[in-house]
């Protein structure tokens, strides 16, 4: 009985972890549109794409709390139980990965302010990391996914982590698109100045 209701859960918070991800999606991609939706509503567009972000951030944290879960409930597939390695290696590969994660994802937030959340139309540049990375907070949750995974020790929730490359990439492209319709040529400038993911070096992007 315990056997059963364990493989249940199991694939009960796969099913959620997979809607989530997709809600997610859903509500950020919507909160990087701001400019595009202000052509057909006005300034209230601000306002609904912060809900968006919020809303967005609610199943964000579903999400990591389904990578949680997966440790106590995998799914019953041998090979992906768990890596073939001591653990301490999975451990290493999750430290040092880790490191960059954090730093990204840091300097992102505390650089960018309440602009993490908070979509306004008066947003001012953010400088800090952002004058070399127009995206650090993207980089450094896309590293992060696999950071849990190895942590976990798990090889299920490292193959689910490339899921969140084209993903992230994505939100990244759609808020870049946005930015030039509200900055215009000011945004197209700074892109030729900074990288996507990584600082430019010698005149292109690493």
């Amino acid at each position: 009985m315990i056997y059963w209701m364990n493989g249940m859960i199991a694939w009960i918070n796969f099913g959620v972890l997979i809607a989530s991800t997709i809600v997610f999606t859903y509500f950020y991609l919507a909160s990087v549109r701001p400019g595009e939706l202000e052509r057909k509503m006005g300034e209230r567009a601000y306002r609904i794409s912060t809900v968006n972000r919020i809303v967005s951030a609610f199943f964000l944290t579903l999400v990591v709390a389904n990578y949680v879960i997966y440790i106590f409930h995998p799914l019953r597939i041998p090979a992906l139980t768990r890596f073939p390695w001591p653990y301490w290696v999975s451990a290493l590969a999750g430290g040092i990965l880790a490191i960059p994660s954090i730093y990204l994802l840091g300097s992102g937030t505390i650089d960018a302010g309440k602009g993490s959340l908070i979509v306004s139309k008066d947003q001012k540049p953010y400088g800090g990391i952002y004058n070399s990375i127009r995206h650090p907070q993207a980089a450094g949750e896309l590293i992060c996914w696999f950071v849990l995974a190895f942590f976990f020790n798990s090889p299920f929730l490292a193959i689910y982590s490339v899921v969140w490359i084209p993903i992230i990439i994505w939100f990244s492209l759609a808020e870049e698109k946005d930015l030039i319709i509200r900055y215009g040529q000011s945004y197209e400038e700074y892109i030729k100045l900074t990288g996507f993911f990584l600082p430019k070096w010698r005149g292109r992007e690493v």
